[in-house]
């Protein structure tokens, strides 16, 4: 692994992550939401998958990158224009991470190679687009859950957690099973597994 090379790309990343106009809280103060986003993307791949390779390591950072360039609005309401939006979103991440790359120093292999992680191409043969659906699925339920379950009723997140868990590896629930979640969480994990 290049580590100058990998570092450049991440830096190109956060860069264009940092012009979010949509904010987060994290650690009390005010952030980029795709930024931070992919920060905890990446501390949770390398937490769990340490042996992780160069090119799964750029698309979990990159998953989101620019993501509010697509905005949901733009769509059909109802299922068939949230999942139009998240197919072109995908396509979106893949195409400019994958212009990212050959603008330093990565192969059109490679590029190519990051763009099929990114838009999750063969889940479930594929492990590095499993592997990314793993690490996005935890950070969802690390980060992300509380404000979800917050905002929506029971049986839907126990939808949603039942989908959600149905997208993951036998490491991804293994994983899961371990994260500290508060108890009203815990609970609601428990009955979307029951």
């Amino acid at each position: 692994m290049k580590l100058d090379r990998l570092n450049a790309i991440f830096s190109a990343i956060d860069l264009i992550n940092n012009e979010d106009p949509n904010q987060i809280t994290f650690n009390n103060i005010s952030h980029p939401k795709e930024y931070i986003y992919g920060q905890q993307m990446t501390n949770t791949l390398d937490q769990h998958w340490p042996q992780a390779n160069e090119l799964l390591k750029i698309a979990v950072r990159a998953q989101h990158i620019k993501r509010w360039h697509l905005k949901r609005v733009e769509f059909d309401l109802g299922k068939k224009g949230y999942f139009k939006w998240r197919i072109a979103l995908g396509k979106f991440h893949a195409e400019l991470t994958q212009q990212l790359m050959q603008s330093h120093d990565y192969t059109l292999e490679e590029s190519l190679t990051t763009a099929a992680i990114i838009r999750k191409d063969k889940l479930k043969s594929n492990s590095d687009s499993q592997t990314l659906e793993d690490v996005a699925c935890l950070v969802f339920l690390q980060f992300y859950f509380n404000d979800f379950a917050s905002k929506h009723s029971e049986e839907k997140i126990i939808r949603v957690l039942q989908k959600t868990w149905g997208k993951m590896s036998e490491q991804g629930h293994g994983i899961a099973l371990t994260l500290d979640l508060p108890e009203h969480l815990s609970a609601l994990v428990g009955k979307a597994l029951a």
